[in-house]
């Protein structure tokens, strides 16, 4: 029977909860009161002792918000007295026995979370029923009775009814069902079947199993992590089955007591699986855990394990992490809970180490090869053995801490692992390296031999990490540690962006991703200085969370490090700049016209020089890459290497390579080429064009306008619409002639948005004879192109009612889902820049605004009425925000100057951009 009273399961002030002898009182006196009609007047008892119970621990848990284990603790407890009350009831007074048989015995046990005693307010509660041979009508009518009272009490039972026969066949055959008896308990009923039961259980279920049960726990955990995303650095983790969560922590306990019989995580520690230390971790991980998701439970009013956006905020307040400077309350929660995941996987390695060692010890003394083992082979000191790495000694850190460094170093060089329990070593001895160690040049020789590793860096930084060395040694990177930014952009905190961004820059210089990125792959060769881009890239972002902006921040701190590890002052000069303005290429290529001239010449005057250019080019691709999946995609590899050849280009020669009417004759001419026998286009119809357009457009495309403006001429068509998926880009071509008039591209692109397609690009064209000719790029909601016959035939249609206004446009936009549904989590206000010297022929717009399917349309409605004519857009997201970009002109064809009338144009484009007319047109 569960004694509450034990110090393991004790909740303060029990009867505050529940009051299980007063409830029972109530019951006996509503039965003598009403008789056999009393049910419903126990039932009303009951809930309301529930709803008291739920009441009273709402309340501990605001006024103590990190108690976990003292708040699931006492969610089990409410649980255990109900159900203590309620099978007196039943057994009492609606189904009576005087003398019961044999087969009249019921034990009634707890499972699960529930038999853990881990429940959140809106766990499920999982009960077993447990009969010694084959259910007597008795006990099926007192298990019904039950239930139904249960049920009716509004509780999310999950249960079971089997003989303990059944469930020892069962639990052989079935892991859930034996991980669940594993942390069985009594709740109420027959001692006597809980006992054989138990005996059972171990004698039969368990003896001899341990290692086949540890294998199908850890295959079961590398299943669920590979469900969850791998990465216990997810920004919207799951708190219960995510990897680092609470499930990994109950894992570890669960193959501790199968094969050690424990019978609380404490133990562990008397087994050797754990020191005290690492047990105070566990507990500590543990009861944040719980509380968080107490908290998740309490504010959605159900049960909910994934830490979503819009809960972290929530969380983090009822939590009280308050603002510091720099990072928000809810930055500092998430990097609080991403520190708590860490020391999971922390412990998870220790626990594991320990448990194969103990079962290697038992497999060599027993055998044909007992007594034997093989010889480790001794490198530098270090042992290896098995693929891993081990310091030789227990004092072997203390001695000389810069080992600290060098064992990741050899790791990496050797091609090894670093062997757990020389990890757990590491993680406590991390603490010795001081300013001596900082500063010694040894140490940041090896340091940097590590970043720069031609094996995996990733992995030796990695650990590294893990083990608490790296923000010991380079405390600026600790200070980032399981830093998140709370944005639907980032995909992983900083330290782990940046350990993978390192991964990925060391993949390409082996050739790794040619496919993807074959021109960083031929240019990380001709660099001057690959540990400096090494650096570099480990110190981009490392100015994040302090308030200011993290790229100058940044700069400062790599001016200081970079001669700590040994750069000399040119190194060190690049990498500061690289860090500064890691962001311009990327904001280069993806929000201004990169076939302006002028885009090309002030983007060159920042890099001044092609080894800065080669070096940018390949930071910016790991930086977007890193980000997380989806991120990096054709098209915006090739902005990317359209804006590096113009640059190089122009880097090598010194000056413009031509002048505008060599560039338009040049384009022409090949062109031509393209066209073969249709090469008259290019001047029949080329004539109508302007030298922009021949500028503006890759040759290839303008060949398919041509013959596309050719054949519209033919069919006499006054709508020509043409899409084709181009693939260079990763995005759909959507090409439209029609007769040019105010609004036209505002309404294609209201057209195209309803067929559910992304424009990422615009360029709008006119002819001397009145024809619009407007060139768009758009992909699907996953960053694809649309390429089935299906979606090509809906953006016609989705263009074609827009144009001919067969479509209401702005109501049937307005209620368009946003492109992520949990975006409203995030408070985005839009802002609208102006710049005029950014082009020479047009005035440069940036708008950045919530991310939303009708967005586009609305600004470019907005620039409409203000009389503003659209030359080319550019549309970047990122998460829940998009930076769409105009090159506009007024009516005359001139900038845009005067500052009233800069002042009137913002004031309409936030007013579109805003949530408050979004809201406005939702409700019309």
């Amino acid at each position: 029977m569960t004694d509450w009273s034990k110090p393991s399961r004790r909740v303060p002030h029990q009867r505050a909860i529940i009051n299980r002898r007063a409830i029972t009182g109530l019951v006996d006196n509503l039965v003598d009161e009403h008789g056999d009609a009393a049910r419903s007047h126990v039932l009303g008892e009951l809930k309301s002792a529930l709803e008291a119970g739920h009441a009273e621990l709402e309340k501990r848990l605001k006024d103590k918000p990190s108690a976990g284990h003292e708040i699931t603790l006492g969610y089990a407890f409410l649980t255990d007295q109900l159900i203590r009350v309620i099978y007196d009831y039943v057994v009492v007074h609606v189904f009576p026995v005087a003398n019961r048989t044999t087969a009249e015995r019921l034990a009634v046990l707890a499972v699960g979370g529930y038999g853990r005693a881990e429940m959140a307010p809106h766990s499920d509660v999982d009960i077993a029923f447990i009969t010694p041979m084959k259910r007597s009508p008795w006990c099926e009518q007192v298990i019904e009775a039950m239930l139904y009272l249960f049920w009716d009490m509004g509780l999310k039972v999950g249960h079971s009814s089997r003989t303990i026969g059944d469930t020892m066949r069962m639990a052989k055959e079935d892991l859930t069902i034996r991980t669940a008896l594993l942390e069985s308990r009594l709740i109420w009923g027959d001692q006597d079947i809980y006992e054989e039961l138990r005996q059972r259980f171990w004698g039969d279920v368990v003896r001899g199993n341990g290692q086949q049960f540890h294998s199908e726990k850890l295959a079961e955990r590398n299943a669920r992590h590979k469900r969850m995303g791998d990465s216990r650095y997810v920004v919207e983790p799951n708190v219960k089955e995510g990897k680092g969560g609470l499930r990994d922590l109950q894992t570890l306990y669960w193959i501790g007591k199968f094969m050690h019989r424990v019978d609380s995580a404490s133990e562990l520690v008397d087994v050797g699986l754990f020191t005290k230390s690492e047990y105070s971790s566990f507990r500590k991980a543990e009861g944040f855990l719980l509380a968080v998701r107490c908290h998740m439970h309490s504010i959605t009013g159900r049960a909910e394990d994934r830490l979503t956006f819009d809960l972290q905020r929530q969380v983090a307040e009822a939590m009280n992490f308050a603002e510091r400077t720099g990072k928000s309350s809810v930055e500092r929660f998430m990097q609080y809970y991403f520190i708590q995941a860490k020391r999971v996987g922390h412990l998870t390695g220790v626990f594991l180490s320990q448990l194969d060692a103990k079962h290697a010890k038992k497999r060599v003394s027993k055998g044909f090869f007992a007594g034997w083992s093989s010889k480790p082979r001794m490198h530098k000191g270090y042992s290896v053995e098995a693929g891993k790495i081990k310091a030789p000694s227990d004092r072997w850190f203390i001695d000389d801490p810069v080992r600290l460094i060098e064992i990741f170093k050899i790791a990496e060089e050797q091609g090894v692992e670093i062997h757990p329990e020389t990890m757990r070593q590491a993680n406590r001895d991390a603490k010795l390296i001081d300013k001596g160690v900082k500063s010694d040049k040894r140490a940041n020789a090896l340091f940097l031999d590590v970043l720069c590793g031609r094996k995996d860096p990733e992995s030796a930084l990695r650990w590294m990490n893990e083990a608490g060395v790296f923000g010991r040694f380079v405390p600026d990177f600790g200070r980032v540690n399981a830093q998140m930014q709370f944005d639907m952009y980032h995909h992983y905190t900083v330290d782990e962006h940046t350990i993978r961004a390192i991964g990925l820059l060391s993949q390409i210089e082996r050739g790794l991703l040619k496919a993807d990125h074959p021109r960083a792959t031929e240019q990380i060769h001709k660099i001057s200085s690959r540990r400096a881009l090494y650096v570099a890239v480990l110190l981009h972002d490392i100015g994040k969370g302090r308030g200011g902006d993290h790229s100058v921040i940044g700069a400062d701190i790599a001016h200081k490090l970079c001669p700590r590890f040994g750069l000399d002052q040119k190194e060190t000069d690049l990498v500061s700049w690289l860090i500064l303005q890691h962001l311009l290429m990327s904001s280069t290529a993806q929000k201004r016209d990169i076939t302006d001239p002028k885009t090309i010449e002030d983007f060159v005057a920042e890099v001044k020089s092609v080894e800065r250019l080669r070096n940018l080019s390949i930071l910016t691709c790991v930086d977007i890459r890193a980000v997380g999946p989806g991120t990096w995609n054709s098209w915006k590899g090739q902005l990317l290497g359209e804006l590096y050849d113009a640059a190089q280009e122009r880097l090598r020669l010194g000056h413009k390579r031509s002048g505008r009417e060599h560039r338009v004759a040049a384009r022409k001419a090949a062109v031509c080429e393209i066209l073969g026998e249709k090469a008259y286009l290019t001047q029949e119809v080329g004539e109508l064009l302007a030298d922009a357009y021949w500028i503006a457009e890759p040759e290839d495309i303008i060949a398919k306008n041509l013959i596309q403006y050719e054949e519209a001429r033919r069919l006499e068509e006054q709508l020509s619409i043409h899409c084709e998926v181009y693939e260079e880009r990763g995005a759909t071509l959507v090409s439209v002639i029609a007769g040019d008039h105010p609004g036209l591209f505002y309404r294609i692109a209201g057209g195209i948005h309803l067929a559910g397609a992304n424009i990422i690009d615009a360029r709008i064209h006119t002819a001397t004879n009145g024809y619009a000719i407007d060139n768009f790029l758009v992909q699907d909601l996953n960053n694809g192109p649309f390429g089935e016959a299906s979606q090509i035939d809906r953006l016609k249609k989705g263009i074609h009612d827009a144009l001919f206004a067969q479509v209401e446009l702005v109501p049937k936009l307005a209620a368009r889902p946003l492109s992520h549904s949990r975006a409203k989590a995030f408070a985005v206000a839009p802002t609208v820049n102006f710049d005029n010297k950014a082009s020479n022929r047009f005035t440069v717009i940036e708008v950045t605004a919530r991310d939303r399917p009708a967005l586009l349309n609305r600004l470019a409605h907005a620039l409409f009425t203000c009389n503003l004519i659209v030359h080319s857009a550019h549309i970047i997201a990122y998460g829940e925000s998009a930076a769409d970009t105009f090159y506009v002109t007024d009516l005359t064809g001139s900038k845009v100057i005067l500052p009233q009338r800069l002042a009137e144009i913002e004031a309409v484009l936030l007013e579109a951009s805003s949530d408050e007319r979004q809201m406005e047109l939702e409700q019309a």
